[in-house]
């Protein structure tokens, strides 16, 4: 396997025989020396599980074959352990710790931190995205408030409608898609099958970049918690890959151009650090040229998380996503047949019936939803929740007030696993006690009945037996 390098992103050349060759390094304990001595800073934010389990040396899971029966399990004895814990608040790191807290003593006494973001992981997404610089980072993060209150981001969120979104993915296939390997949520895009001259007939470039915005909190509130759950660890990035197969200059035409920017603006500068790894695949012989359009597109920080493949890409890219969860038009084993192929529906743990029945359970006890509810009711219902993402109920008066009504983080989860565990076993107990009680009654029923009937065979037993004495008689 070549490596080159362009502008940040490792470019892997693959061979055209449908199989990666292993890459040669001429140090082969390189690697490995490096992994012992790479700062956490660099690493995803879920790292520190990883590390965890490399100092256990235990088998790593792969968590999108796991079965979401397990999670049946008591979520009173799952919110009263560790893993808990751990697994919707992340192991933190102590040096991290420090600069979370300096960050959020900065912004407080300026007052322009409020409660409803006054969150470990987001504070700490700002902090890395500028490489933890405390007066960058507290400037990124005022210029993100600013932002949310100028677009109303919240009121969008909570109601935007976008009732294109079949129309729109025929002419610009993407979404997300499972999870990979270590549970993150799977995004998918196939830029090259862009039609810009249909997508523009279907929707706007205002309407579009608003969708995204809803996609961006969905991921954040929904996602995440979902994936956590799933996987039993603690999940707070998002693998992707990005199909350029068919791109060209035609698919930089000015609303492109538009569209691209304002997304990646949005994504660098208002979702910092979400990307784990990027996977841009069937890049042929003319993408060096073409990367030099799209890379501008791309913060630094971005970059140096694209890899590129080649057309024969399967075998690396199954190292990172099970091929049960790539689709079969990339050589994978998933057609979403129930749903007229991949990339039609939204699909992932946080549109598995199971999980989204435990996150009503432990985010709100399912009092405002049917049995079935939706992926968007779901959403919808978690972002008006009214505790910050660290767990803690907001104070009356912002409570009250639209601003705080829609933010949830999945460190709310802890808080409510108990109350709404033990209110659901309640419920459950009292259904059994009344069905016994109604199985109680008609078995009462029934042996009244039959005493009746005893005593009237008694009776006419009695009047025989009268009858047989005086006939002897």
């Amino acid at each position: 396997m070549k490596l080159w390098k362009k502008n940040g992103p490792q470019m892997v050349a693959t061979s055209g025989d449908g199989a990666d060759s292993k890459r040669k390094d001429s140090k082969p304990n390189a690697g490995r020396q490096q992994r012992k001595t790479i700062s956490l800073r660099s690493l995803p934010l879920e790292a520190h599980w990883h590390v965890l389990e490399l100092q256990k040396k235990k088998k790593p899971t792969f968590a999108s074959k796991m079965s979401f029966r397990s999670l049946h399990k008591s979520p009173t004895k799952i919110a009263k352990s560790d893993t808990f814990r751990t697994i919707f608040q992340g192991v933190r790191d102590p040096e991290e710790l420090k600069q979370v807290q300096s960050l959020r003593d900065l912004l407080a006494s300026t007052g322009q931190l409020p409660e409803k973001h006054d969150d470990y992981h987001t504070l700490l997404r700002f902090l890395r995205m500028r490489d933890f610089d405390l007066a960058k980072a507290s400037t990124m993060f005022v210029n993100m408030l600013k932002w949310r209150e100028d677009n109303k981001v919240d009121v969008i969120a909570r109601e935007f409608e976008f009732e294109e979104y079949d129309a729109v993915q025929r002419c610009y296939p993407r979404g997300y898609h499972g999870v990979d390997n270590v549970g993150r949520p799977l995004y998918i895009e196939r830029i090259g099958s862009i039609d810009f001259d249909t997508l523009l007939t279907v929707t706007t470039v205002d309407r579009f970049v608003k969708h995204h915005i809803v996609e961006q909190e969905k991921t954040l509130n929904l996602r995440y918690p979902a994936c956590s759950l799933a996987a039993k660890r603690h999940i707070a990035s998002i693998t992707a890959i990005l199909d350029v197969e068919g791109l060209g200059v035609k698919n930089f035409s000015k609303p492109a151009r538009e569209i691209f920017t304002e997304i990646q603006k949005i994504d660098s500068n208002y979702y910092p650090e979400t990307l784990n790894q990027l996977y841009i695949i069937n890049a042929g012989p003319g993408f060096k040229a073409l990367w030099k359009i799209l890379s501008a597109f791309l913060e630094p920080r971005t970059l140096s998380k694209v890899q590129v493949l080649g057309t024969s890409f399967i075998s690396k890219l199954s190292e990172a996503v099970d091929l049960s969860n790539i689709p079969e038009f990339f050589g994978g084993k998933c057609k979403c047949v129930e749903y007229g192929g991949c990339l039609r529906k939204d699909k992932g743990p946080w549109t598995d019936p199971e999980i989204k029945s435990k996150l009503l359970e432990v985010f709100y006890k399912a009092q405002n939803l049917g049995d079935e509810p939706t992926d968007e009711n779901i959403f919808k219902e978690l972002s008006k929740s009214q505790v910050t993402s660290d767990g803690r109920p907001l104070s009356n008066s912002l409570a009250t007030t639209p601003k705080t009504k829609n933010y949830i983080g999945i460190d709310s989860l802890e808080q409510y696993m108990g109350t709404a565990s033990v209110a659901k076993h309640l419920a459950q107990k009292i259904s059994e006690l009344e069905e016994w009680l109604v199985g109680t009654n008609e078995i009462l029923q029934t042996l009244f009945t039959k005493q009746h009937q005893l005593a009237d065979n008694i009776e006419e037993l009695k009047n025989l037996t009268e009858q047989l004495r005086v006939s002897d008689a």
